[in-house]
């Protein structure tokens, strides 16, 4: 969410909103600007939305999406600046910041970099040790904030398919997103009552979670928003934020 910056959109914030629990909130880096940072922020207040903060590589060109060669404590460092960018405009509406989630590229080298990990979790436990690190299961991030004393909350992908070791598959592959709301629906009833994600295969892994993200700038989020919680409520779900 907040990814757009100047004279630039991106995304349907506006109607995702209300159907979440939570919200990642893009700090500036990747994408997202000041004014937008605290437009989100009290949109996601008027919702009872929790707030988080998701920082990336500042690498606007790129959408934060472009493997990068980086240096763990410039990573940390960064990671700390814009988790508090974001928690200032979150302090000026009376909010608080609830969790951290790392966007693209970063999140998904620090799933395979336990270096890059430990940056992103001394990084949150610099800043606040009470933020709930999200993490993708069954990968260094999951044992990084572990290790650094942090709560952390695994997360799935509803609308991403797996590759068989766990990992998202990269968007440059086909079917790496999905994009039928009734597939991606059943996909999120079954991560939580079963544990389990399919591939890009089919097959199902086993696989705990906590939070199911959807991206904001998938075609028709808001449609998939709705039809995603509608679904788990309907499931006999009980969905709230962390």
């Amino acid at each position: 969410m907040g990814e757009s910056f100047g004279a630039w959109t991106m995304g349907a914030d506006a109607e995702v909103m209300p159907n979440i629990t939570s919200a990642n909130i893009a700090c500036g880096a990747h994408a997202g600007d000041p004014v937008v940072m605290r437009r989100t922020i009290r949109s996601a207040k008027s919702h009872r939305v929790a707030i988080g903060a998701h920082p990336g590589f500042a690498d606007l060109q790129g959408f934060g999406r472009r493997e990068l060669k980086a240096d763990p404590p410039e990573v940390e460092d960064s990671l700390i600046a814009q988790i508090g960018a974001l928690a200032a405009m979150a302090r000026a509406e009376g909010v608080a910041v609830r969790h951290v989630k790392a966007h693209g590229a970063l999140y998904n080298m620090a799933a395979r970099d336990r270096s890059l990990a430990d940056a992103i979790a001394r990084a949150i436990k610099a800043f606040d040790s009470e933020l709930i690190m999200f993490a993708l299961p069954n990968s260094p991030m999951i044992d990084a904030g572990h290790a650094a004393g942090l709560k952390v909350a695994a997360e799935g992908f509803a609308d991403r398919a797996y590759q068989p070791d766990g990992s998202l598959t990269p968007r440059s592959r086909p079917g790496a997103v999905v994009h039928d709301p009734a597939i991606v629906v059943e996909r999120a009833i079954r991560m939580v009552r079963e544990g389990v994600v399919l591939t890009v295969e089919g097959a199902a892994i086993p696989m705990k979670i906590d939070t199911i993200c959807v991206h904001g700038d998938t075609p028709g989020a808001p449609e998939l928003t709705r039809r995603i919680r509608a679904g788990l409520e309907g499931a006999g779900i009980d969905v709230r934020s962390l």
